[in-house]
């Protein structure tokens, strides 16, 4: 009997599982990136059908900084690896470093969205706004839709380091970390994807 209350003790702790092997939680987080990709793939294809429909304001080529952009592009991905640190702090059940690492990668994912918004307002002083152009429009929904992703993403991590302070997080702390590092993970891959169709790709 006490073998089985530990057994049933272990199951809680780490949550239910799939018939694939996989936490319900971590399947749930895949199928959702899953339609998350579907939603990307769709405004990244708009974005290419239109990048060149350019009637009014200025051309790609006149307004990309590609070098300021390739510099807040490698700060989001050093955030992907200090997630990584924090899911393997969390693992090993090292709160202090848990909670650094996931304050830096926050605060490398609030550089780059503060980046992307210094990059906005320059594209419009320079005369692209949301409405100049099909190019503008496209441009402005695929980029703008990430930064909200990344911005959402830094919301979790500040939420997660604020519900471990308080001993709140619910079920198994590594893998809520690893959940929330799954989703910012994506966000940085997707980013590269942009980065790579968008600013080095002419037009």
């Amino acid at each position: 009997m006490a073998e089985t209350a530990i057994s049933h003790g272990h199951d809680v702790g780490h949550g239910a599982h799939s018939s694939t092997g996989m936490s319900n939680n971590k399947l749930g987080m895949w199928m959702f990136l899953g339609s998350e990709c579907l939603l990307f793939g769709g405004l990244i294809s708009t974005y290419m059908l239109y990048k060149g429909r350019v009637n009014e304001g200025p051309q790609p080529d006149q307004i990309f900084d590609i070098p300021f952009t390739s510099v807040s592009s490698f700060i989001l991905l050093m955030s992907s690896l200090t997630m990584v640190l924090a899911v393997s702090a969390a693992q090993r059940k090292d709160e202090r470093n848990m909670n650094l690492w996931l304050v830096i990668t926050a605060l490398l994912g609030a550089t780059f969205v503060g980046g992307q918004v210094y990059e906005f307002t320059a594209f419009y002083r320079e005369g692209l706004g949301f409405t100049t152009s099909l190019f503008g429009s496209s441009f402005y929904t695929l980029t703008g839709f990430h930064g909200v992703h990344v911005s959402v993403g830094i919301i979790m991590l500040m939420a997660l380091v604020g519900m471990n302070r308080n001993k709140r997080i619910p079920g198994d702390r590594a893998e809520v970390v690893e959940l929330v590092g799954l989703y910012w993970h994506f966000v940085d891959v997707v980013w590269i994807i942009i980065f790579t169709l968008v600013y080095l790709i002419p037009s």
